[in-house]
């Protein structure tokens, strides 16, 4: 029988975020990524019990709260989901930040309050916005430099082929402009885009393009990201996208990793100018904004520094158990 697992749901902008504050098995390692290899061997009863029914959902995410990789940093986080455990995860560091602070974790006050957050992608340093209330009105991030890995890779679907750029962001992501698949971002649309993500997972899961070229535990293409374009006002971009990851997964928010991903592409296809302002908008009109703040490189590889902005917001709190006698056991998934 489980200890009681303590978590705080938080959501970013519409995206669930199950933070386990207590019960959860100490993860080992030196740094956040060799805690979720871990995490993986040692602690999946406690990530499955959490994220599937009748506890969870088949699109539950979350993170085990752990120290960060050394003194510089103010904590780290294990990302998982129903599937697994993923190796970036923007709108989860969001999450994380607000609660830290919301909740006292983190000590300290003032606004705008900056927080180094360690994750199995690497250091981000992130910067919130605190009202006078205490409450956090957003949160930015500096992702890990992000970098496009391929260009227009055809992918034979099962009715027809498809050009796919694939980008890095923390997390390798494929690209594919929605009315390529015939589709457009609407909800209903969701199976079909499913589908359509993991045939591309299928074909591109562990091709070259999607190989880290420094760690190999980076590596694997984690999502499929279907855009498309929006009229804008002003000087930027505004662009709505459905992002599904690992297996089948709908992210309800713009996706803060994929956003680093985006925009990443269109710095390189000068879509977007040095200074302006994406609008990333979800399938549900949720939104992110990010811009494009300088360049970096990553193995002799040119990539971009982004910064990427929204706001999490807390919808309870829970102590799970499990009953010995429960023929269910961890839970189930249904999709």
């Amino acid at each position: 029988m489980f200890d009681p697992v303590e978590v705080v749901d938080y959501h970013t902008a519409g995206e669930p975020f199950r933070i386990v504050v207590g019960g959860a098995p100490q993860l080992e390692g030196s740094t956040v990524l060799a805690k979720r290899s871990y995490a993986a061997e040692h602690a999946d009863q406690t990530r499955r019990l959490v994220t599937n029914e009748p506890r969870g959902h088949a699109d539950m995410y979350g993170g085990f709260v752990v120290p960060p990789d050394d003194e510089s940093g103010d904590l780290g986080v294990v990302f998982f989901h129903k599937d697994g455990y993923s190796t970036a995860c923007g709108h989860g560091t969001i999450a994380l930040v607000t609660w830290a602070i919301e909740s006292g974790y983190l000590q300290g006050g003032g606004s705008p309050r900056r927080v180094v957050v360690d994750v199995p992608s690497g250091r981000l340093e992130t910067v919130a916005e605190v009202g006078e209330s205490g409450r956090v009105e957003s949160v930015s991030f500096i992702n890990v430099p992000s970098y496009v890995s391929g260009w227009q890779i055809p992918v034979q679907l099962s009715d027809g082929v498809v050009g796919v750029d694939i980008a890095y962001g923390g997390a390798f992501y494929a690209s594919i402009n929605a009315s390529d698949v015939g589709l457009t971002v609407r909800p209903d649309n969701l199976p079909r885009f499913a589908a359509v993500a993991r045939e591309v997972k299928g074909v591109l899961g562990q091709v070259s393009s999607v190989q880290h070229p420094v760690d190999d535990r980076l590596s694997g293409l984690y999502g499929t990201i279907f855009f498309e374009a929006l009229d804008q006002d002003g000087r930027g971009l505004r662009q709505r996208n459905v992002t599904v990851f690992a297996d089948g997964e709908i992210d309800r928010s713009p996706c803060g990793s994929g956003t680093s991903a985006r925009l990443a592409i269109l710095d390189s296809l000068a879509e977007l100018e040095r200074g302006a302002t994406l609008l990333h908008e979800s399938v549900i009109g949720t939104q992110f904004t990010g811009e494009v703040i300088g360049d970096a490189e990553v193995a002799g590889v040119h990539a971009v520094v982004t910064k990427v902005r929204g706001s999490a917001y807390k919808t309870g709190e829970a102590a799970f158990t499990l009953d010995p006698h429960d023929p269910i056991g961890l839970g189930f998934q249904l999709r």
